[in-house]
Formats: structure tokens, sequence, C-alpha cells
């Protein structure tokens, strides 16, 4: 029996692949910064065993219909909005994600957006750039202070338990609202479990970290807006659906709240005509919330040997379905 099949739809680095080259027939998309096509990975997914997918892939119904050998794919995401679990499940395909190894690199990225958007970094390094600093004044791109403000955090996950931990070093006073209350966080770290509007409302950085889910899409709407403080800040680094962007957008003009830091959006990639992008008070990136090279290469890893293992018939390290 030859080695099983996989296909992974970006180009990843030789190093961390060739050493999976004895356990695995591995074929990859030869684009690194391009996504496959529609019509390559379902050619694809008919033809191996096993898928390694990004985020911006569509695992959907027509997709798991397709393989059919595919007994499993593993996800290079934490999040896996972009996979029909239930399908997968009725199919009996596993899928897996890659939670954990990118908890504390998505946290530091999320705390410096917060910082960069409070203290008007970027706004400030291209002020330099465009020659435009001739002299020294009071208020010169005078932002916010972070230290001894109130943290909002929407979310306490192990991204959220993470920032939290990052908030109590700026002597932050912590409020989180979540699905369940979380005691050992509390008792860890200090934090406050309180109502979603009641965090709205007492928050100076109202901080997204929520898994987008039907109950969560756009829960950061005109309404939810209205309810911060016209001196806040919005920060999201967890799914770009949940926020209302158009909302975001009035919200910002009319001064509801003061300033947004986004790492991710509705839909991406967004071009430089993006309203949100040359808003004052907006630092925006590009989905770079796990992008450093020791993570981003601990995921693919972990994917890889979610592969092997279910060809293997161990347990899966990281399973969102069996």
């Amino acid at each position: 029996m030859g080695k099983p099949s996989i296909f992974i739809t970006r180009r990843l680095p030789a190093e961390v692949v060739e050493p999976y080259q004895d356990q695995l027939d591995i074929e990859m998309w030869p684009e690194e910064d391009e996504a496959v096509d529609r019509e390559t990975l379902l050619a694809e997914a008919g033809r191996v065993d096993g898928l390694v997918t990004m985020l911006t892939d569509q695992v959907d119904e027509e997709l798991l219909a397709a393989g059919n050998s595919l007994g499993i794919v593993a996800n290079m995401a934490v999040g896996y909005d972009n996979v029909d679990v239930k399908a997968a499940e009725n199919m009996g395909t596993a899928i897996t994600n890659t939670p954990d190894v990118l908890t504390e690199t998505t946290a530091d990225l999320t705390f410096s957006l917060l910082m960069a958007a409070a203290r008007r970094i970027v706004e400030a390094g291209n002020y330099i750039k465009e020659d435009a600093w001739n002299h020294w004044s009071p208020l010169l791109l005078a932002g916010t202070d972070v230290h001894h403000k109130t943290i909002g955090i929407v979310g306490m996950g192990r991204i959220g338990e993470a920032v939290a931990r990052r908030a109590k070093g700026f002597q932050m006073d912590i409020l989180y609202h979540n699905r369940s209350r979380k005691e050992d966080v509390e008792d860890e770290i200090g934090a406050r479990y309180i109502s979603f509007d009641e965090l709205l409302e007492k928050a100076d950085y109202v901080v997204s970290l929520a898994p987008l889910t039907n109950e969560t899409r756009h829960m950061f709407n005109a309404e939810a807006f209205r309810k911060m403080k016209d001196t806040a800040i919005f920060i999201n680094a967890s799914r770009g659906a949940l926020m209302d962007e158009k909302a975001l957008e009035k919200a910002l003009r009319d001064e509801q709240i003061a300033g947004a830091g986004l790492d991710v959006f509705e839909e991406e990639p967004i071009r430089a005509g993006h309203p949100l992008v040359s808003m004052p008070g907006v630092v925006c990136l590009p989905h770079i919330g796990s992008a450093t090279k020791e993570t981003r290469y601990k995921m693919m890893r972990l994917c890889l040997d979610n592969v092997v293992r279910y060809f293997e018939e161990k347990p899966l390290l990281s399973p969102v379905s069996r």
C-alpha cells in the first residue's frame, strides 16, 4: 500500500514539508501569496486522502463531497468558520485546527494594535516619512494613555486570557464578557465578568476576540458602538464579520468612538481605497495576528502532525471533529 496522498493549498517552506515526505505523498499549490483556485481545489479534493487548508479556503459540503477518499482536512487556523463542520461529521471527514500554538503571538499583536491605536504610532511614523515634522508642539500627535485605563475583552478564550495578562502588566482594570464565566481567570488576573452592554459602556478599549458564529456575527453593530464611550477605541483581532464595518465607519465619522485597531475585515483582502484605511484614529493591518515565523512554522507542523496521526490511526492532537 502506498503512502497517503495529501494536497496543501499554499506553498509551505521546504524545511517544514520535507521531514514528512517519508510518511506522506505531498503535493502543494505552487504559490505562497495566491490562493488556490476553486476548480483546482475541488479536483485535488477528489484525488487525495487528505487536505491541509488555509482559513481563506472554503471547506464546504461541495468540497467534502468531491473527496471520494478524503479522510482528513487539517485547517491552518484556530478558527474554523471556513469549514462546514456538520457536513464533515456527516461524511466522516476528520477536521483539525491549530489552537494553543498561536495564543501568545496573537495576544502580542492584539495588545500591540491597541497601543498603536492609542498612541497614534503608525500615524506618527508616517508623519516623519511625509517630512511633516517641522517643529515640536505640546500636543503634537497626542494620543491617549493605556496604563490604568479599562480594557473590556469580549471572548475570554486562550487569546483573551493572554491579552488580559498583558493588560494586568499595564495596571489596567480588566473587564470581560464570555459565553461562560471563568472564575479561575478572575482569581489569577483580577478580571471582572460583566454583561456585554455594561462592558461597552465602561471600557476605554473594547477588544473583540470572540469566535465567529451565527450568534456573534455583527455583534459589534450600530447599537453596540452607540453604547461605547466617545473616547473609546475598538480593537478587532478575531474575525472581521464580528463587526458591521459600515456601522463602524459611521461611528468613527460621527465621533461616537475615538478610534479603532483592526487586523481583520469582513471581506479580505481590503484595498488602499477601503474607507477605514484613511480614517483618522484607525490602524489597519493585513490579518497578521499569528504572523511570526516561529508560530506559523508551529501551525504548519501541527497540521502535518495531525495528518500523519490520522493515517496512523492515532489520536489527533487538535480535533474539531473526528
